[in-house]
């Protein structure tokens, strides 16, 4: 069985098949990316006054629906025919009027359009295991968005900046086949041969730079005294 992770959908499968595939199959981990302190901060400040609270409270456009519960982490079965199976966590849970859930991605960036298609699986893949757990309850998902806050202005007073972050919502079609048909594609590639590198990879590049210098690089030699490292 593969362990899929959602999060990566967007960027390291689309990035590069073949640093997905050593991810995955083999274990061989990306190095971390830089991602400024900063975003990590405002988005535990702006999920950790959500829950229990109506979405509408955020913004009087935003749809009415309780905010059930942050951070939640799913495992599902395996993905129908194939040997893949989700684990990951989802942002925000959301129980609808209806009693149906809605499943939010919290975003702090730009709105844009293409987002939409760009996250299409990663909620996608949170509704599967949602509705498949494998470990614990299950629930009948029915919207798929993301929450989306950009800042479009700043005012001073005594207490310092105070930056406006007016919340954004853009539903996402539901697409249970297409996510179906995805999940397919990814178990094909895990079990065939290593795909080839992507010609725009960081990743590759960044590998294939230090190959290129790797044998003048000096290393330590062997010694029986721990305390001595002799060059």
């Amino acid at each position: 069985m593969y362990k899929l992770s959602p999060s990566d959908f967007a960027y390291l499968y689309e990035d590069c098949k073949l640093c997905y595939y050593l991810k995955v199959k083999e274990g061989i981990m990306p190095p971390p990316g830089i991602f400024p302190g900063v975003f990590s901060t405002m988005n535990a400040m702006l999920q950790g006054q959500m829950v229990g609270k109506n979405l509408r409270e955020f913004g009087k456009d935003l749809p009415d629906m309780e905010i059930v519960n942050q951070e939640g982490y799913v495992t599902s079965k395996a993905v129908g025919q194939t040997k893949v199976y989700i684990f990951g966590k989802y942002d925000l849970l959301c129980k609808n009027p209806d009693g149906t859930h809605t499943i939010i991605d919290l975003k702090i960036s730009k709105p844009a359009e293409e987002k939409m298609g760009k996250y299409k699986t990663q909620l996608g893949a949170y509704k599967f295991a949602l509705e498949n757990s494998s470990v614990g309850e299950n629930y009948k998902i029915s919207r798929l968005a993301l929450l989306i806050f950009y800042p479009e202005k700043a005012t001073f007073d005594a207490r310092g900046a105070i930056i406006d972050f007016p919340a954004k919502w853009m539903e996402i079609p539901i697409d249970d086949q297409g996510f179906l048909n995805f999940a397919q594609e990814i178990n094909n590639l895990l079990e065939g041969e290593p795909p080839f590198e992507s010609d725009t990879c960081g990743l590759c590049k960044y590998r294939h730079d230090g190959e290129s210098v790797a044998h003048i690089c000096r290393k330590p030699e062997k010694t029986d005294n721990v305390d001595e490292i002799h060059f």
